[in-house]
């Protein structure tokens, strides 16, 4: 194989893993991937182009934030959360990100209410052109910017790792049209951010996660296996 020029060979493998990781945990959190796919380690090795025992390390580090299991005898899958799950992490996520929600009106500054607008502005845009993928992201992205607000890294890093499991609940129970949050209820809790109302951002930051988890449907169709060299094929350009 033809290393990097300026890269070490570890260095390059490092780099390597990092993008395998990437394209998976991207590929699992924009709904490419659905809850229950299996990922195998042979066919993502060779579409890949590195070792099972490369492709193996991944899968370890995604089953270490959860959007992942690791079964005996019976390899990977993409993570179901239970119905139970469904409920605690959406109910998880409305218990932090509304106690956070005092320091992050106190914090509140004119150039972060424009960071959160133009956020918003690009999720709708992703709707409107039909882009859930990117809807799903700048879905996440809104409320882990929101949060991180506060100034509290720690809360925002756990509300960031919700977000990914988030995503496989809607991707597990969720309507067939649920790309993410709906645009106008970011709308809502912006400008209530905006009033400095805190009250009404809690009261509405409530409904928003009560809402989410109403239109949930728990129950789920079988789904066909992914065709992984469609996926990931053009991040392997170059092979031993």
């Amino acid at each position: 194989m033809n290393y990097t020029y300026g890269l070490d060979k570890e260095t390059f493998f490092e780099q390597k893993d990092e993008v395998i990781y990437q394209a998976l945990l991207n590929a699992i959190v924009e709904h490419h991937l659905l809850p229950g796919t299996r990922l195998p380690e042979e066919a993502l090795a060779d579409v890949f182009g590195v070792s099972r025992t490369g492709i193996r390390k991944v899968l370890q580090r995604l089953a270490t934030v959860q959007v992942i299991t690791l079964l005996p005898k019976r390899g990977a899958q993409v993570a179901t959360p239970t119905v139970q799950e469904a409920r605690d992490i959406f109910q998880t996520r409305c218990l932090m990100e509304c106690a956070n929600l005092p320091q992050v009106v106190a914090h509140c500054q004119s150039t972060h209410l424009a960071g959160l607008a133009s956020l918003i502005a690009d999720e709708e845009k992703a709707h409107q052109d039909h882009n859930g993928a990117e809807a799903i992201r700048l879905s996440a992205a809104f409320h882990i910017q929101l949060q991180a607000l506060s100034g509290n890294h720690v809360l925002a890093g756990l509300v960031s790792q919700l977000t990914l499991r988030s995503s496989l609940v809607i991707a597990a129970y969720g309507t067939p049209w649920q790309q993410g949050c709906r645009c106008h209820d970011h709308q809502d809790l912006l400008a209530l951010l905006r009033a400095g109302d805190l009250p009404g951002l809690t009261a509405a930051m409530q409904q928003h996660f009560d809402e989410i988890v109403a239109s949930l449907r728990f129950d789920r169709d079988e789904e066909v296996a992914p065709d992984f060299h469609r996926l990931f094929g053009h991040l392997n350009e170059e092979k031993a």
